[in-house]
């Protein structure tokens, strides 16, 4: 039997497919990981936990898909501009926008809180508003709401959800309150063109590109004042460009130029505007006369996106190709060259650049790949390498957006087509490339079952159903009939899909941890009624056929767009998508800032959260996008029980002056199979076991760990002088745990930060046994 003591002391792999589970002598392997969820790699080879996200704000509307883009005015003045569905949103420094025009309110009572009076408000059903200023009326004062049942002098506040303001709690109040809506602006983009839209930046203003319409550019000339235009496309390009059939699809700046590429009349064609001439295209033997370039190639390779750094990467559907000048200097309409570099065809989709690198996404969309120049200046070449070919798993389904977030950690995050956000950190200089997976917290979808077939339904069949904690409870059909089932959680096949319904409905909703809904005749919606702060309520049956079930799963991100700052913390805002209330939200949100500080009352790892800061209280209110949802809670530092809001409202089990409100999310790091050696070899195939470990942390607690999901200890922190009402100090250093259990030839060491608290894993030393056969 051999004893080793192997040093875990970099994860800069980060996680790796399962497929490179044989090759426990790549150097990968030992860096890699087998999960890391909603945890990053640090360039410096630890890992620590993702901050949470931020709640902005509701899209204008939640049915239709949005998308956010980045503007940058000045680096202290960035905003993110909302577009949905033909309609512009603007949010600077994380607060939505307003229109500036605040109109006055006059009187609001007790009795009917829900309803203001203002003469010639001028506000429309469904407008959302902002509400500010009206003294000591905390429930209302400085929320967002939704107005409805206007009248000439009155109108009636809700909800973001539509629902009634019911908060009392307050006298009569008859002056000084103000209302401002929120800035809009109206787009030609629909709701199913946002996906297309390319767009390019210059001072105040940026171009927008879509193949099925004219240019345009959007200007802004202050915070609430932005203005779409169609240029006029000067010089007669030919072939022609901004009419029917001739509307780009790609757009970029290079060398002073504006460059429009692919339109569906001409899908390899390039205009080069003149030098610091934008919409001037009069082509011309000039150095500043503008050029057009129609790739030669023996099959149609259509442009999919223009990427400016050194030189001008251009990806099309056949192959990457670069622009560059015959000689050294700028490109002119009598020295510009075209060269294809490598065969592997681009994805749609708007690529990133990192240093002087360009990252795109493979046609197809499942493999990441470096366009880089490789060899000495002007007489090397360019070459693309594979960025998942360590962790090809990670993005199954397709990648369809990017985003850099350069500070602090240099990661590129990409949206999978499932909404599962993803992250590369990536670092060239240090040869650092590894990925992480991350899932919002909250629940898209619900759990049902769908009768199709009741006459065929067998004795026996069963509908499982697993709660968010684990735990699973079983329904089963007995013969079918009129009579009530003979067993707890029976229920009988009778009559018709609907009332077989019925009968699964009655039995399911007599069980004390389900609440059940019949939204259609043959359908029945189960919740749960008290349900995990994490996790999903899943169901299954053994006749898919005749019993249909669908479950619960992940938030969906649907969009993501980072915004450059000078605070050492580019901001990663992000669209997500929710069920709340049987109704489907999406909401504008934003990643917290990495560094919270060395004390726990500034952390922030909930999802879709709130922050408190002020005097004591036992309440906190504002909550309403999240009412009647199982939240977490941090309250001065320390973990609260969780706790379900109700018309915006939680109660707090003791007084705080500081809070951390949201969905909770779970953090995981498992490892790969240890190769630690044996008197024989390797330690591979050999039943192992782990007796107890080292963990190095750094600003940590609260942790779990151990070899196995279901088999986790929690590590203690807090002794007996702390207050229970209090935050625990960040705990930096080693901690020493010992591993129960037998001989296992799984050997994996799993960490897993499920509270609302920080967690650093910066090394593991694990010490174990190998049993030799």
């Amino acid at each position: 039997m051999a004893r080793s003591a192997p040093a875990f002391s970099s994860f800069s792999a980060g996680e790796i497919s399962p497929l490179l589970e044989g090759r426990a002598g790549l150097e990968k392997y030992r860096e890699g990981l087998a999960d890391l969820t909603n945890m990053i790699v640090m360039p410096t080879g630890g890992v620590k936990r993702r901050p949470g996200t931020e709640y902005l704000g509701e899209v204008k509307a939640s049915a239709n898909k949005t998308r956010l883009i980045p503007f940058q005015f000045k680096t202290s003045d960035t905003y993110i501009l909302e577009f949905g569905d033909e309609i512009m949103r603007v949010y600077r420094n994380d607060l939505q926008v307003l229109t500036g025009a605040a109109k006055t309110i006059t009187a609001i009572t007790k009795a009917s809180p829900g309803v203001l009076t203002s003469n010639g408000h001028g506000f429309a059903n469904g407008d959302e508003i902002f509400i500010y200023d009206i003294g000591g009326m905390v429930e209302l004062n400085g929320r967002n709401y939704r107005v409805a049942n206007t009248a000439t002098n009155t109108f009636t506040l809700v909800d973001l959800f539509g629902n009634a303001i019911n908060t009392g709690g307050f006298t009569t109040f008859t002056s000084g309150g103000k209302a401002e809506e929120l800035f809009e602006l109206a787009t030609p983009y629909d709701k199913d063109d946002l996906a297309a839209l390319r767009f390019v930046q210059s001072a105040d203003t940026m171009y927008f590109v879509h193949p099925s319409y004219a240019i345009r550019t959007l200007t802004r000339t202050d915070h609430n004042a932005w203005a779409f235009a169609t240029p006029s496309i000067g010089g007669s390009p030919s072939p022609a460009l901004n009419t029917s059939g001739n509307y780009p699809s790609v757009v970029t700046f290079f060398e002073q130029r504006l460059v429009f590429g692919n339109t569906n009349n001409n899908p390899q064609t390039l205009w080069f505007s003149k030098n610091a001439d934008y919409t001037n295209f009069t082509v011309g033997t000039g150095d500043n006369d503008a050029l057009i370039y129609t790739i030669a190639s023996n099959q149609v390779n259509a442009i999919r996106y223009l990427s400016p750094t050194r030189v001008l990467t251009v990806g099309t559907t056949g192959g990457e190709y670069v622009v560059t000048a015959t000689s050294d200097g700028p490109i002119t309409p009598t020295t510009t060259l075209i060269r294809k570099y490598s065969n592997y065809g681009s994805a749609s989709v708007e690529p990133v650049q990192v240093a002087d690198v360009t990252l795109f996404a493979q046609r197809g969309g499942r493999k990441l790949r470096e366009f880089k120049y490789v060899g000495e200046v002007n007489s090397g070449g360019y070459q693309a390498p594979d960025m998942t070919v360590l962790a090809e798993h990670i993005t199954v389904g397709g990648i369809t957006e990017f985003a850099y977030q350069q500070e602090p950690e240099s990661i590129v995050w990409c949206l999978r087509s499932d909404g599962t956000l993803l992250g590369m950190t990536f670092r060239r200089e240090e040869e650092v490339v590894g990925w992480h997976k991350h899932i919002i917290g909250g629940v898209f979808g619900q759990a049902t079952v769908t009768v199709t077939d009741y006459a065929n339904l067998a004795v026996g069949s069963k509908i499982i159903i697993t709660k968010t904690g684990g735990d699973s409870v079983t329904f089963t059909s007995e013969a079918a009939g009129g009579s009530a089932p003979a067993v707890t959680n029976g229920w009988r096949p009778n009559t018709s899909n609907n009332v077989t319904a019925d009968n699964i409905f009655t039995a399911i909703n007599a069980h004390a941890d389900f609440t059940v809904a019949n939204p259609a005749a043959n359908v029945v919606t189960i919740t749960e009624t008290s349900r995990a702060a994490t996790g999903y309520l899943t169901i299954t049956t053994n006749d898919s056929t005749r019993l249909a079930a669908t479950s619960e799963s992940q938030a969906v991100v649907e969009s993501i767009a980072p915004l450059p700052t000078d605070t050492g913390n580019d901001d990663l805002y992000m669209i997500v998508k929710r069920t709340i209330g049987a109704v489907t939200k999406r909401y504008v949100e934003v990643l917290k800032k990495f560094d919270f500080g060395s004390v726990t009352t500034s952390a922030f790892f909930v999802d879709s959260g709130l922050a408190y800061s002020g005097a004591a209280t036992t309440s906190l209110s504002g909550l309403y996008h999240v009412t009647g949802e199982t939240i977490s809670i941090l309250a001065n530092g320390a973990t609260h029980p969780d706790e379900i809001v109700s018309a915006g409202k939680i109660g707090l089990d003791f007084s705080a002056t500081t809070a951390a409100v949201g969905y909770a999310y779970t953090s995981n790091m498992r490892t790969m199979r240890i190769e630690s050696g044996s008197v024989d070899g390797t330690s591979q195939g050999k039943p192992k076991r782990i007796h107890a470990i080292t963990i190095r942390l750094h600003e940590t607690v609260g942790i779990e760990v151990g070899n196995d999901r279901g088999e986790l200890d929690r590590i203690p922190f807090r002794d007996s002088s702390m207050l229970m009402d209090q935050g625990i100090p960040l705990f930096t250093g080693d901690k020493d745990i010992e591993f129960d259990g037998g001989f296992s030839e799984d050997d994996r060491i799993f960490v897993r930060q499920s509270q609302v608290l920080p967690l650093t894993v910066l090394a593991l030393f694990p010490r174990m046994n190998t049993f030799d056969k």
